[in-house]
């Protein structure tokens, strides 16, 4: 098992899935599911400012909604399988999962974004706002 982006899945996955208007619908979707649950206001799950849907990108926790059938992406994620992050503090997120040996080969992926954004709080964060 690897949690490490591999480059021609990652290629797939971003220059075709994440530009394709399956995933941008899911991706309004998701934006406006979590207006009704949380009022309207989103915030970065790292650094935990408030932020506008253009400021966010959406981190997978899994993967396997993302999905090709018959040539064709689907964009079967669920609600809690995306968290929204800046793409500066997403990219943080991926850079501790790649150079992490635990997280990036022990740790399911669900897992390792979670000790990955845990540590990020901690850095991001002051000791008040970060999440236990």
């Amino acid at each position: 098992m690897s949690n490490r982006r591999r480059p021609s899945l990652v290629n797939m996955y971003r220059s075709e899935f994440l530009r394709s208007t399956v995933w941008f619908a899911r991706r309004d979707r998701w934006f406006t599911e979590q207006a009704a649950i949380g009022g309207g206001e989103y915030r970065c799950a790292a650094c935990g400012r408030a932020a506008s849907k253009r400021q966010l990108e959406l981190h997978h926790l899994d993967y396997s909604g993302v999905v090709m059938e018959e040539g064709q992406w689907r964009a079967l994620e669920a609600h809690d399988d995306l968290v929204p992050m800046h793409p500066y503090c997403h990219d943080l997120l991926h850079r501790l999962i790649d150079r992490d040996e635990v997280l990036s080969h022990h740790r399911t992926r669900r897992d390792a974004t979670r000790h990955a954004l845990t540590k990020l709080q901690r850095t991001l964060r002051t000791p008040e706002e970060a999440t236990p």
